[in-house]
């Protein structure tokens, strides 16, 4: 899910699909992949402190990439797109899938 040629049309989608097949709130499981740079990793996981989040994370076979798995409690398919967005913008490079 790196971001789309049109992410506005891309997000409107992904709320639609959200919203048909869940029960809201939920929970959620957010997966990101970014280079193994601690200070990139500090970053996504300030994102969503302080918000109840299991985050794990572990290291490529190469260690040149690291996983990072963010689980928590959402309110609706607008705040998952929303903490996507923020991640977008502020984690450089990241690629959420």
């Amino acid at each position: 899910m790196s971001t789309p040629p049109n992410s506005e049309e891309f997000y409107e989608k992904l709320k639609t699909q959200l919203h048909d097949t869940a029960l809201w709130p939920t929970e959620y499981l957010y997966k990101f992949i970014v280079k193994s740079d601690l200070e990139k990793i500090a970053k996504l996981e300030a994102i969503f402190d302080n918000m109840g989040a299991v985050i794990n994370t572990k290291e490529s076979k190469n260690g040149k990439y690291t996983s990072v798995s963010v689980n928590l409690l959402m309110r609706n398919p607008d705040a998952v797109i929303e903490k996507y967005k923020e991640v977008a913008e502020k984690v450089e490079g990241v690629i959420s899938l």
